[in-house]
């Protein structure tokens, strides 16, 4: 298998809970020429669980769901998008299975709440918890040091507010707790968990308007998260960028009749972390940019600074897209494909779900579809549990 599918956006993490007493890797995929002879740069990050979507609907859409009508999951993808929730409090669960076609024990969990203030604010809530399952420890000199239950977690504290009819703004706090080595020594030093903290700024627009002689909403959605603190996992050692991502998209639904209605959802991410520089055999910079830089310089900077010019910088945005069938509000279908570029990690697959809605109980299923020679993704599962709560709004 080609490890430039282990995109940093989802596995830099396993490879830190494999290793002791070598320097820590905040990724998998290092920069360089891949076996097939194409360049890969791909941009590096700690913590990359926090980028897995957990929200079943959304992952069955190719992951775009930043301008979808909202749920109660919503706060896993644009917080914002929970001031215009029409029930005064409900919760949701989410389960997936990760990477279970190489590793069996490997999984992420998700359960998050709201609760309406008022007509224009909501509160909410949410842990989501990465568990990589048990890990045979060895040192340098192939020692064995036991086994070691590696996780990740992250709580956040949610506030959306409405503005009028059709816009909305969301913000979320965020702590994180990365317990990957079990206190073992790295260059002579005890290694710790890493812990950071950092904050999501999100908006929501939806107007009702006429399509196609039709009845339908438009929406769009923006969601810059995980900006923060870098976290470390030495005392003094180096330090590795969050995750911090933007998220923009746009959505269309359209209501056919009383019965039907379509969505249309189409999303860009892009991470706002340095790229990584070509260094010579010496270690000195010969094309790109240093990556040792503040949080605020990494973010500003990371539309400037990949080695291959603006075209590198076009590749580093990820698409989404996704369509989905409602029947009765009670029956969903979806479909949707992901596109990341083959130099960024190449994330590549088409997605499929399902979802049955009953009185106050929402389930979700989805499936990713991919080349099991090609994808550790392919297979993957996701199911959401929804329950709303109290009369409509």
């Amino acid at each position: 298998m080609n490890l430039k599918y282990f995109s940093t956006a989802v596995f830099s993490m396993f490879s830190l809970a494999m290793y002791c007493g070598i320097k820590l890797q905040a990724q998998v995929v290092q920069p360089g020429t891949q076996t097939n002879g194409s360049q890969s740069n791909n941009v590096t990050t700690a913590v990359p669980f926090l980028l897995i979507i957990p929200d079943a609907r959304t992952a069955s859409m190719g992951d775009a769901g930043v301008a979808v009508q909202p749920d109660a999951n919503s706060a896993s993808i644009n917080p914002a998008k929970l001031a215009f929730l029409d029930k005064p409090y409900g919760f949701s669960a989410s389960y997936s299975p990760w990477l279970k076609s190489l590793v069996p024990d490997i999984n992420l969990a998700y359960i998050s709440g709201f609760y309406k203030i008022n007509d224009q604010s909501t509160l909410g809530g949410s842990l989501r918890y990465f568990s990589l399952g048990q890990i045979q420890l060895v040192d340098a000199g192939q020692n064995d040091l036991g086994i070691y239950s590696p996780n990740e977690f992250s709580f956040d504290a949610t506030y959306a507010k409405r503005f009028g009819d059709e816009f909305a703004l969301g913000t979320t706090a965020r702590f994180i707790y990365s317990n990957l080595t079990s206190g073992q020594f790295s260059a002579g030093q005890e290694t710790k968990a890493g812990k950071a903290l950092a904050v999501d700024v999100s908006a929501y627009y939806k107007t009702q308007t006429v399509l196609f002689g039709k009845d339908a909403i438009v929406s769009a959605g923006a969601n810059f998260s995980n900006i923060g603190t870098k976290i470390s996992y030495v005392d003094g050692g180096q330090k590795f960028f969050l995750p911090t991502n933007m998220k923009l998209g746009a959505a269309s639904t359209l209501i056919v009749d009383d019965y039907s209605q379509f969505t249309f959802a189409l999303d860009f991410n892009k991470l706002l972390v340095p790229t990584q520089p070509i260094r010579d055999t010496n270690g000195k910079i010969i094309s790109g940019k240093d990556p040792d830089r503040s949080v605020p310089a990494g973010i500003f900077g990371s539309f400037s600074d990949a080695p291959g010019g603006f075209s590198e910088e076009l590749k580093e945005v990820s698409i989404g897209f996704g369509t989905e069938y409602w029947y009765n509000q009670q029956f969903a279908l979806r479909a949707g494909y992901f596109y990341e570029a083959p130099e960024k990690g190449d994330r590549r697959y088409f997605t499929v779900g399902a979802g049955l809605k009953y009185n106050i109980f929402n389930i979700d299923f989805a499936y990713l579809l991919a080349n099991p020679q090609k994808s550790p993704l392919a297979n993957t599962l996701r199911f959401s549990l929804l329950f709303n709560f109290g009369d409509t709004k």
